[in-house]
Formats: C-alpha cells, structure tokens, sequence
C-alpha cells in the first residue's frame, strides 16, 4: 500500500491484520493460526473484532480461546470490539497485553515522527462507534488508521480523513460460489468493498474475509486469511 503522506521513518512499517476469530468455533482454523504468526515478522498486530462464536452468552472461553493465541502474537497489538463480541470482554483482553481502543485514538512514534491508530466500537449490530471521537485528537494532515470491525462506515471515515481503513465482520460470505463470489454478505455496502483492498475517494480499505467462521464451522470457495499490510510512501 502506498501513501503520499506517509512520514519517511515509516516507510516498510508492517501491519499483521487478523478479524473474526471466531476463537470458539473452529479449533482446527485457530491451531493453523498459531503455526502461522509464529514465524511472520511485523511492527504492530490489529485485531478487528468478532472474538466470540455466539453473539450473547458466556464470553470466558472467547477470552481463552483468544489468550492463546495472543501468546502467539509479538506486541504491540490493538484491537476493536466486533459485533458478537460484549464490552465485558475488555478487561480480559487488556490483560493480555491487547489494547481495545474504544471510540480511541494512539499515536505510534518512529524516531521523532509518529502515525495515528484509531479504533471504533461495533457500528454494526450495537451501533456504539463515535469516528468524531476517534479522531479528535490526530492532527489535520498527518497519517492516520482506523480500525472498524465493520467496513460499513466507509464514507464517515473517508470523511473523518483517514489515509487507510482496516476492517473484516463481512468474511468475505464465507459461503461463496465459485470465483469467491458471496451469496450474502452480511453487510450493506458494495460488493467489492467485501473482501480484499478498495478505495473510496482518498482512503484505501481493506476488508479481511477472516480467519474464523462464523454460525457454522464451514467456509466454501472463500479460505481463511490473515494479511501483512506493507505501508510504503508513493
């Protein structure tokens, strides 16, 4: 990915992106995980939401389940809260080292420069993101992320002047016909805002299809993903 405005001392800086563990569901997907991230090599890990299999009842083995894999995980890492997931798992998580940014904003420092790394809660199902909030405290002009487990809210972060939009929730339809095409999507927006990189005006998105499953432990034309996003100046 490149950006105009991104500082020089940022230039490489690598983002490991995972969304919708679903930690619960698939045990199988979340040992391929661990193999995975192991061996991968990253500046900071983002984690987009949806850490539970169900959307209410007990959260603990959520909690567990993603305890094991963050021991897999180099810090820092941040995250945002998903649609399945409840604000009582905040603290659980911030145990571990993660930090939830809840309508939140971090500056990340390289030598005397720094980026910015938003995160907004669910604006999907409970509808609790707050971009304005988020994006109070970052300086016009400077090179800023938003986190949103949702790529729903494209157009309020692309007006909130975000350079770069990091997101899942939609897992790409997670049953596809052949060529990954989605039957349902799960969200409404356009289509090829689903899955994979998009643009809309000045902002560059990307939608994770997700490394977990969701309702069933099946996915169909549509495998599971976790990415290293490359920011480069360009």
């Amino acid at each position: 990915m490149s950006f105009k405005t991104l500082p020089p001392p940022f230039e490489g800086f690598t983002i490991l992106h995972v969304s919708d563990l679903h930690v619960d569901m698939n045990e199988v997907a979340m040992n391929r995980l661990v193999e995975l991230v192991g061996s991968m090599q990253y500046d900071v890990c983002v984690l987009t939401g949806d850490y539970r299999g169900r959307t209410v009842g007990p959260f603990q083995p959520a909690l567990d389940g993603v305890a094991r894999v963050a021991t897999h995980l180099k810090r820092p890492i941040y995250a945002v809260l998903g649609n399945h997931d409840t604000i009582q798992m905040v603290p659980g998580l911030e145990a571990m080292g993660i930090r939830v940014l809840l309508n939140e904003c971090e500056p990340i420092v390289r030598k005397d420069q720094r980026i910015y790394l938003a995160g907004i809660d669910d604006a999907h199902f409970f509808r609790v993101d707050n971009i304005e909030k988020a994006a109070l405290s970052i300086p016009r002009g400077e090179f800023s992320i938003l986190l949103s487990h949702t790529p729903e809210v494209y157009r309020q972060a692309a007006h909130a002047n975000f350079d770069l939009m990091l997101s899942g929730h939609t897992h790409g339809g997670q049953i596809c016909l052949p060529g990954s095409i989605p039957i349902k999507l799960e969200a409404v927006l356009p289509r090829r805002m689903g899955a994979g990189p998009w643009q809309y005006r000045d902002m560059i998105g990307y939608t994770s299809v997700g490394a977990g499953s969701s309702v069933v432990p099946v996915r169909l034309n549509c495998p599971p993903e976790i990415t290293l996003h490359h920011l480069r100046r360009g």
